[in-house]
């Protein structure tokens, strides 16, 4: 699309409960813009509190992208975000607004900026010979698999990337060519994106995390997993091998007391945080903006307007 690769994208990452989505609420406000959401959970229809999706009242007043778009048994993978990211910023900078991708999810995030290969969809057929050797070999059994084929992804994984793990076996099976080969196949964007990051003391961090969990039980989550339960869906779905939901499930399962089901929610979001800032810090194109407390949004968000405008001249 002409001129449009001149076109300045702002991209606001942090750590779950960095106040990512208040702050590009004010950013959209400010700037005439709609937002991208980067968050590989809240896509789906059905996960709200546990998700921890901006309030409805926000999304009537800024239109959000990538929001309760599909149903929490589709997959939905990091190359399909940055193709349809990428199709929505052209329909966004075409309506004379501004984009605006704020999320947590550091590979949807690189996917978007850097390009990278999709892969093939979802086979059926081929997960279901994956799952039986899963069934039979367990976790360690299905890495040893991977390792056959495709070392180099089998190194960078533990046997808890289940995920992962079936999915660079699929692209395999489906391909013939392991997915790190595959991966190094960057399509690069056609504008330019300005990187901005919310940044925390670890203490207040993790204070603030534990905070959110009490709010979300006070909220209803446990009701939220209920209606899941009584949809038909369990933690066989990937969408809801995630923190925040799983743990819910082991606790209707009878596995896990409901204290000990509240202090893994809490230490889980912890140790994904944790993940999360590790992943942004090997960025060295993000301009991080120091947060303290809540009052500060309205301030970091007019510091991140005024970054932005001087790159973008």
């Amino acid at each position: 699309m002409a001129g449009i690769k001149n076109k300045n994208v702002l991209v606001l990452v942090g750590p779950t409960c960095s106040g990512k989505s208040s702050v590009g609420f004010l950013l959209a406000k400010e700037l005439n813009g709609e937002i991208i959401s980067a968050d590989s959970r809240q896509i789906y229809k059905y996960l709200d509190i546990g998700t921890a999706k901006p309030p409805v009242q926000e999304r009537k007043k800024v239109t959000h992208h990538f929001i309760d778009e599909l149903l929490p048994e589709h997959d939905f993978n990091a190359g399909e975000f940055s193709n349809q990211a990428r199709e929505r910023v052209d329909t966004i900078f075409e309506s004379g607004k501004q984009p605006i991708v704020v999320g947590g999810s550091g590979l949807y995030i690189q996917a978007f900026i850097d390009g990278f290969f999709e892969g093939p969809s979802a086979d059926k057929e081929v997960r279901d010979e994956i799952y039986k050797v899963l069934d039979k070999n367990g976790k360690e059994g299905l890495l040893e698999e991977l390792r056959k084929v495709d070392p180099l992804s089998a190194s960078r994984m533990l046997p808890s990337n289940l995920h992962r793990i079936i999915r660079a076996l699929e692209v395999y099976k489906v391909t013939g060519t392991p997915i790190s080969e595959l991966q190094k196949i960057n399509i690069p964007p056609n504008f330019q994106s300005v990187l901005v990051g919310l940044q925390w003391d670890r203490s207040k961090l993790y204070e603030r995390i534990n905070e959110r969990v009490d709010g979300m039980l006070n909220s209803g989550l446990l009701n939220e997993v209920k209606s899941l339960v009584e949809k038909g869906y369990s933690t066989k779905i990937t969408s809801l091998r995630t923190v925040g939901y799983q743990e819910v499930f082991q606790f209707f399962e009878g596995k896990i007391s409901y204290d000990y089901m509240v202090e893994l929610i809490k230490r889980n979001s912890r140790r994904y945080a944790k993940r999360q800032l590790t992943w942004f810090r090997r960025d060295e194109r993000i301009k991080w903006f120091e947060m303290s407390t809540e009052v500060d949004f309205n301030r970091i968000s007019k510091e991140i307007i005024s970054y932005f405008g001087n790159i973008s001249g």
